[in-house]
């Protein structure tokens, strides 16, 4: 049979999506590699090639994949059917939910500490620079954690929520698949002032990428993978405003198109997608782009740009089987920092506020 890649169109996508999310509910736990076409006398079919070894998986301490068996089964089949239709509804939010769960882990471990809401005696972390209308999602988890509170009371934390809803939306998106160990518990307090300095900005320069990254107990090579997670989503103008009129190492066509929608002032809630080329589908499109000098934040470009890293960048953007399985692990690593299990915490009723 012939093989040669191909360029997707809307209704092939959905079909794969669709794919994706139907075995996942079947239980098989399953990462797309390639996308092929084949011609033949019924006519133009796509196929979809799958990763035949398991998912990757570790357990953390106190941790398992199978810990809602018994106590909440219900619990992963409800989150997957909330993803599903919030994406469904609004495609932007699976990009959403996954940036979630990243600035909920880099400000004290993944706690659920990002979602909860500020009162006259609480400042939480929702209204600091980086998550400040910003940070979207929290609606979602809502509606997941409102389902789960009615069928398992009391047992489903918040930060588990979050976890899951990552790996679904990646899922759901068309990209890889992971085991999600769970049995975390809600943190009682929030840091404002962590989640000002430990969430790297979009202007970081590499060195700083590779600190805070290495602050969590990333690696070089976990920071790129996990980077990757920019193949999918918008960027408020804000954001970028800055490489598209200082920065060099940029595309300059590019940067004109750009320089268009986001002025030097006004404009600053314009959003453009993070991948050019395929911003609602996970894929490894997004180091394409850098090798083409067309990252949108300068924190991308960073990862190609003269340094050490630029040999994972080519690995990535010429091996997309290479890509999921990092990501994967980083995943899974960065979902267990600084984790509350056992008597430590809480699990909260409503994810907005303590018990």
């Amino acid at each position: 049979m012939p093989r040669f890649d191909v360029k997707l169109n809307i209704g092939q996508r959905n079909f794969v999506r669709v794919l994706c999310v139907l075995l996942l509910v079947l239980g098989k736990n399953v990462s797309i590699i390639h996308v092929m076409a084949t011609r033949n006398a019924l006519g133009f079919f796509v196929v979809v090639v799958l990763l035949a070894t398991p998912v990757i998986t570790t357990t953390g301490r106190d941790l398992s994949p199978t810990y809602y068996h018994s106590k909440c089964p219900e619990a992963l089949p409800i989150v997957r059917d909330g993803i599903a239709k919030a994406i469904k509804n609004e495609t932007r939010v699976g990009a959403s939910l996954l940036r979630l769960h990243f600035h909920d882990c880099f400000v004290n471990g993944c706690d659920a500490s990002i979602l909860l809401d500020d009162t006259p005696n609480f400042v939480g972390e929702k209204t600091a620079a980086p998550n400040n209308n910003s940070v979207r999602g929290f609606e979602v988890i809502d509606h997941i954690k409102a389902r789960l509170e009615k069928a398992c009371p009391g047992v489903v934390s918040c930060a588990d929520i979050v976890a899951l809803a990552a790996r679904d939306s990646v899922v759901y998106l068309g990209g890889p698949s992971w085991k999600v160990s769970l049995g975390r518990r809600d943190s009682t307090t929030a840091s404002r002032s962590l989640a000002n300095t430990s969430i790297p900005p979009p202007t970081s320069n590499l060195s700083a990428l590779i600190t805070s990254f290495a602050a969590q107990g990333l690696s070089v090579r976990n920071m790129v993978a996990l980077s990757g997670s920019h193949t999918i989503g918008l960027a408020r103008c804000t954001s970028f405003r800055g490489r598209i009129y200082n920065d060099s190492n940029i595309d300059a066509s590019f940067a004109h198109k750009l320089q268009m929608k986001c002025p030097k002032s006004g404009n600053d809630s314009v959003l453009q997608r993070l991948d050019i080329q395929t911003p609602t589908f996970f894929d490894n499109f997004y180091y394409k782009n850098l090798l083409q000098k067309k990252g949108l934040l300068h924190s991308d470009q960073e990862l190609f740009n003269g340094s050490s890293v630029d040999s994972l960048v080519k690995k990535y953007a010429g091996d997309t089987a290479a890509f999921f399985h990092d990501f994967a692990r980083a995943m899974i690593k960065m979902s267990e920092i600084k984790l509350l299990t056992g008597s430590n915490g809480q699990i909260r009723k409503n994810c907005r506020k303590m018990n």
